[in-house]
């Protein structure tokens, strides 16, 4: 059998509409949710994901974090840290972050909870590309679907995370107008590597 993406559309099609994009990070809070947000305005269908554990959001202290499960919607825990210090989290960010993710999906999602297939991945972590991977092959499914799946290392901090959306989106958009993506897509990161002047990590998948 020979193992491929989606069908993509060829012709007058964009091949926005057709690839399948899954963003992910640690908590589903900072990096994957901008990206998420910026693809979903470019109009890809793009879904975000952690890989942690738990929620894991900076505290008053390094210490001291604030912690959530999973299935802790964002609209509690804007809630919960607004009662907590709203000026403190509002002067760092966090209450704005909260309110933009709440406006986009109910609450954080966990990666290897998940059964959706993709076609491109983008992992934020070189440690969440790892994990990714691991789930991946812990899945041991037998459709023979490939998924890219490619590490863009960011920060984890507002002002990188929305550069590195950026990044991530033309990542997606060299890939989506290739006629090609199996055979075009080393040659697309290494582009993007010499333009961007940082390494990307990849590895092909099956689903």
């Amino acid at each position: 059998r020979v193992c491929r993406l989606s069908p993509t559309h060829r012709g007058g099609t964009s091949h926005v509409s057709s690839l399948k994009i899954a963003v992910v990070c640690s908590s589903n809070q900072n990096r994957s949710m901008e990206a998420h947000n910026l693809l979903r305005k470019r109009g890809f269908r793009v879904q975000s994901f952690g890989t942690g554990s738990c929620v894991k959001l900076p505290g008053p202290t390094v210490d001291k974090p604030n912690i959530y499960s999973f299935d802790t919607p964002y609209q509690d825990q804007f809630v919960d840290l607004k009662r907590k210090d709203s000026a403190f989290y509002t002067q760092n960010g966090l209450l704005n972050m909260l309110d933009r993710n709440r406006r986009i999906k109910e609450k954080p999602e966990r990666f290897q909870e998940n059964q959706d297939e993709f076609d491109l991945i983008v992992t934020c972590q070189e440690r969440v590309f790892d994990q990714v991977l691991e789930n991946m092959s812990e899945r041991g499914g037998n459709s023979c679907k490939m998924v890219h799946v490619i590490n863009v290392e960011i920060k984890d901090n507002h002002d990188d995370a929305t550069l590195g959306a950026f990044v991530i989106h033309e990542l997606a958009k060299e890939i989506c107008s290739s006629e090609d993506p199996e055979a075009e897509v080393e040659e697309i990161i290494d582009t993007m590597e010499k333009k961007k002047k940082q390494r990307f990590l990849y590895s092909p998948s099956f689903y």
